[in-house]
């Protein structure tokens, strides 16, 4: 089953109302908010929906019944903060064959005020139970120094290379007023915040906050008679590798990047030159530099030259994370959403730090600790 490149389209997308701190909100109503605003972007109501996605501590029955829809195709896929990028793709797919007409993906997540969150039991009998947990690491900001420490070494990666990432993204969320942090910061502002777990300082880790975001999509054929302006769909790629960290193929290199990210171009039929913006998921201060590099952007090693260098701060030749990334915009705990929100945003032309002349975006994430991969690549152009 081949989907054209262009085939499908998002015609509706929106983030909740507020992001940061929501603690008047439960997580199924963050959802509600998201995808409330969507239907609005596209002129749609509950009814006209027959196809709902979402991941995480609501399950797509949850959120269907608290909309009022009735679906006729589903999906819960959970592989981390890419899902979304996953169901856009799962999304296309089922429209192409016909199982529904029009798709709502949705998230929501109290990250911040934690309100109502399912709680979530240790698993001693899981591989990373048995193999990890034992050994002292605890979540992402311990879990991702183990790979990162062996990438600095091998590409000779400086603390302030590293820092220089987190500088980059203030500048762009500088630009943006729903960002959570828009002051400048320097390189030596990052070195100097408080150390979190080596190499990491607090200013090279993600936001926690509250939020969400929904994206409605249909038939090209269809897209036409929507308000918003539509974002066709050129490309997707997906893939896994393990969820133990410790086990990566190779602890420089994103093996899930590298199926998922080629898919993507592949199945557009765009080369890298043809991008005009890029977001890859930035939870914390490395994983643009091993999005530029797995993606072919730049070559291996490069990365931390590229940005240092200022290629992708406003007004260069790629910008990247333009909202300001899960570094300074927000960060729910599964930032893929986003990251496809400022897409949708920057091929329509109405992002807050908007890239004069943008045609198409790729938008780029990860699950867990490299585990996973999702990506998207987005244009206002139907080939």
């Amino acid at each position: 089953m081949t989907i054209k490149p262009g085939e499908i389209a998002i015609v509706g997308a929106a983030e909740t109302t507020k992001l940061g701190a929501i603690p008047d909100m439960a997580q199924i109503m963050l959802h509600a908010d998201a995808a409330l605003n969507a239907m609005a972007d596209a002129g749609l109501k509950p009814s006209d929906i027959d196809g709902v996605a979402c991941v995480g501590q609501m399950m797509p029955q949850q959120v269907a019944h608290y909309l009022g829809i009735t679906p006729k195709w589903v999906d819960g896929t959970g592989v981390g903060g890419c899902s979304f990028m996953l169901h856009v793709r799962h999304a296309a797919a089922a429209i192409h064959a016909g199982y529904a007409k029009t798709i709502l993906i949705t998230h929501g997540e109290s990250g911040k005020s934690r309100i109502n969150p399912i709680p979530r039991p240790p698993e001693p009998q899981s591989l990373n139970g048995q193999f990890e947990a034992p050994f002292g690491p605890m979540g992402p900001p311990t879990l991702f120094p183990i790979p990162v420490l062996r990438y600095m070494k091998k590409f000779g990666v400086t603390h302030e290379q590293m820092a220089m990432v987190a500088v980059v993204q203030r500048e762009w969320a500088a630009k943006n007023p729903r960002a959570a942090f828009k002051d400048p910061i320097t390189v030596a502002d990052v070195l100097n915040s408080k150390m979190i777990a080596y190499p990491f300082r607090l200013l090279q880790c993600c936001l926690v906050t509250d939020g969400g975001g929904a994206l409605i999509l249909t038939s090209s054929e269809r897209a036409k008679d929507f308000p918003s302006k539509p974002c066709y769909i050129l490309g997707s790629g997906e893939s896994v590798e393990t969820t133990m960290v410790s086990q990566m193929e190779d602890f420089t290199s994103s093996r899930a990047f590298r199926v998922a990210g080629p898919e993507a171009f592949r199945s557009a039929g765009i080369k890298h030159s043809d991008v005009d913006h890029l977001m890859i998921y930035d939870a914390f201060a490395h994983l643009p530099m091993y999005g530029l590099e797995d993606l072919g952007f730049v070559g291996r090693g490069e990365a931390k030259d590229f940005i240092w260098e200022g290629n992708t701060r406003p007004g260069a030749k790629l910008p990247l994370n333009t909202n300001g990334g899960g570094l300074s915009y927000t960060h729910t705990g599964m930032y893929g959403m986003f990251a496809l929100q400022e897409s949708v945003r920057q091929v329509r032309g109405t992002a807050a730090a908007q890239v004069p002349g943008v045609k198409t975006s790729v938008a780029h994430g990860v699950g867990g600790m490299f585990s996973a991969s999702g990506t998207v690549i987005l244009s206002n152009q139907q080939p």
